[in-house]
């Protein structure tokens, strides 16, 4: 099943969808894991964290996209919903007709099924509510693995440098012992700026994938509302 929802949100490269996010404290851990530093680098630069919702910027991870579908299809509603209708709208993709004709085609053989317009915008509603809801979990999770991340980290830069300062006032013997701390302390910094590119990353991506989904959805209700109410 979640093999065919994916068959309907993800298209072709630069047109849609394309990865997803976790939602639960331990997954977004495994994320920010230092091993996995080197690729968050590659996907997203360092940037200070943001209250606002990241706009999709980029490919969406696989694995936030597995996540918000698996919620989905976990919540699938009995019947011919939205999901249905939308497969029939990707099954008409392959006609010659223009997307006018093609949504009210969907919707005729929606009514044959025992659909209606209104069924299938509250379903598409649904299904929005049911992202949204995943998008709250991820929030808490990520604001806690944050906190880890990098609070902790800054809390250990401020430490050494106040202990940079105490010993900088003492005399020549302590030389040594200074210069090792600020070498320490560059370490430090390093590791915080890889944690917080990393945890960006995770949250970047896991807002790939939910604007993804959600703007298809959204399309799609424009369009019903536009084309068949």
């Amino acid at each position: 099943m979640l093999k065919k929802l994916k068959s309907l949100f993800i298209v072709e490269e630069g047109n849609a969808p394309k990865k997803q996010a976790p939602t639960t404290e331990e997954e977004v851990k495994l994320e920010v894991s230092e091993s996995e530093l080197a690729k968050a680098n590659e996907l997203l630069e360092p940037s200070k964290p943001s209250a606002a919702v990241p706009k999709a910027d980029g490919k969406p991870n696989e694995k936030f996209v597995d996540k918000l579908l698996g919620a989905i299809e976990a919540n699938n509603l009995d019947g011919f919903d939205y999901l249905e209708f939308k497969q029939s709208l990707q099954s008409l993709n392959k006609m010659d007709m223009d997307e006018a004709t093609r949504y009210q085609s969907a919707m005729a053989m929606a009514k044959t099924m025992g659909a209606s317009e209104d069924k299938i915008l509250n379903a598409a509603e649904h299904y929005l509510n049911i992202l949204k809801d995943e998008q709250q979990k991820f929030e808490v999770a990520f604001k806690n693995q944050e906190s880890k991340q990098i609070t902790l980290r800054e809390q250990k830069i401020k430490d050494s440098e106040a202990a940079i300062k105490q010993k900088t006032a003492r005399i020549e013997e302590l030389k040594k012992e200074i210069a090792a701390a600020e070498k320490q302390l560059e370490v430090e910094k390093q590791n915080a700026n890889q944690a917080n590119a990393k945890v960006q990353a995770t949250k970047q991506g896991f807002y790939n994938a939910y604007h993804s989904v959600v703007n298809q959805i959204k399309a799609d209700v424009s369009a019903i509302q536009q084309y068949l109410k």
